[in-house]
């Protein structure tokens, strides 16, 4: 499935500490020529995101032009503190190589201890506000289908380098190092299903969360009893792909989405190009959480639900998913793609509370663990009321308590 053991291993770390000495040790390493050519190795960092370090290290050689330098330009992402609880860094190498097997991303170029580097790619990252613009959802909405449609879900035996005895994994918290059951317990979640994949992360998820107090663990313990709930309501709903899986992205936020520059000769209003990057979440999935999960990402880091697509807009963006689907999944000539149009759609709806549960978890987690600047405990907070409010609407208990409406809610049913 991958030449993970063909990647080229730097026994080097980028360090918050001293990052540009460190930064630019691990690029003159990998590019040891960029130490004495002329012109000067630069670092600009990008601050979209809210769990790794992302830096872009370029080579400005005297006479070249932008274009040219971005060609060899490459980006250094370096993990989180504390994040390989959530990511098995293992699988997001493996997922890399094979995107960029498919043409679907840059070339993998090195790891070193606690990051990536890769090509990087031109063009302009999106903003929230680019997502609701038709050229870009319309290009998305093609790239997407295109993950979906080529991409196996084949699993690979992955040896995380937080394995401990017997399979077991430990999570560091601040007060105490904490066993939590092995892989084939967090499996359990989705007996016959490939493995791992989105049921069971969010599985070792909700087993990772701090049980440091009585209120924490009553938290953990309602949030299992939910999850079960999900798998059993969604689980085996029909969906595209293998045993209603397929591989999926699963952190479609506007500043992983690139709109490639244009071309002299493009149309105003043209279908834009894009690519998708950062990898680290990609897992089997089924479509319609992937899909569910970029739409929430309309309302960007400050959940603007005021800027979730329609109805209508949803509609379309999977009737040109599903154009580009069918090509590439070589769906039997004469196949009904309006039914199966519908049927997503159906299916987007039913997830649409999903996203709210695996985001809610992993801000609680973050909120334990991240030394970044973000306000992780009431992000949670907010990403869970969505899985409430979702929740209350599909169980009836809303409507039977007479309360209003919540805007997310009214938001998603507007035509």
């Amino acid at each position: 499935m991958d030449n993970r053991k063909d990647l080229r291993c730097l026994s080097l770390s980028y360090t918050q500490t001293d990052p540009q000495t460190s930064a630019l040790r691990l690029v003159l390493t990998l590019f040891p020529d960029w130490e004495h050519a002329e012109g000067a190795v630069e670092f600009i960092r990008f601050k979209d995101g809210i769990t790794n370090t992302l830096l872009k290290a370029i080579k400005r050689r005297p006479g070249y032009t932008e274009e040219q330098i971005d060609q060899e330009s490459v980006l250094l992402r370096a993990y989180g503190k504390g994040t390989d609880v959530l990511i098995d860094r293992e699988k997001e190498t493996a997922s890399h190589l094979l995107l960029a097997k498919s043409n679907l991303a840059p070339p993998l170029l090195a790891r070193f201890q606690n990051g990536l580097i890769y090509r990087y790619i031109r063009g302009q990252v999106c903003t929230p506000e680019d997502l609701t613009r038709e050229p870009i959802w319309r290009g998305i909405a093609r790239r997407l289908a295109e993950w979906h449609a080529l991409l196996p879900i084949g699993s690979a035996e992955n040896k995380s380098a937080t394995a401990g005895m017997d399979g077991a994994t430990t999570l560091l918290t601040s007060s105490s190092t904490q066993w939590i059951p092995s892989q084939e317990s967090i499996n359990a979640i989705t007996p016959g299903k490939v493995h791992p994949n989105v049921w069971t992360v969010m599985q070792k998820w909700i087993l990772a969360l701090p049980k440091t107090d009585d209120a924490k663990k009553e938290r953990q313990a309602t949030l299992q009893k939910e999850l079960e709930q999900t798998v059993e309501d969604l689980a085996n709903v029909p969906n595209l792909g293998n045993d209603g899986l397929t591989f999926s992205h699963c952190d479609l936020l506007s500043g992983n989405v690139i709109v490639h520059p244009r071309s002299p000769d493009k149309p105003s209003g043209a279908v834009e190009t894009v690519s998708f990057i950062d990898y680290e979440y990609a897992t089997p999935a089924p479509a319609a959480f992937d899909l569910a999960n970029h739409f929430s990402e309309w309302g960007g880091f400050e959940c603007r639900y005021d800027n979730l697509p329609s109805r209508s807009t949803r509609h379309a963006f999977i009737t040109e998913y599903m154009a580009t689907y069918a090509k590439h999944a070589e769906l039997p000539a004469g196949t009904d793609l309006s039914y199966y149009t519908r049927r997503l759609s159906t299916e987007v709806d039913l997830y649409r509370g999903v996203p709210g549960l695996y985001w809610g978890v992993w801000a609680l987690i973050q909120a334990t663990i991240s030394q970044i600047d973000f306000d992780y405990a009431s992000y949670a907070e907010v990403r869970l009321q969505e899985y409430w409010d979702w929740r209350g609407e599909t169980d009836g208990s809303r409507k039977r308590d007479g309360k209003e409406i919540p805007l997310r809610e009214r938001r998603w049913a507007q035509e």
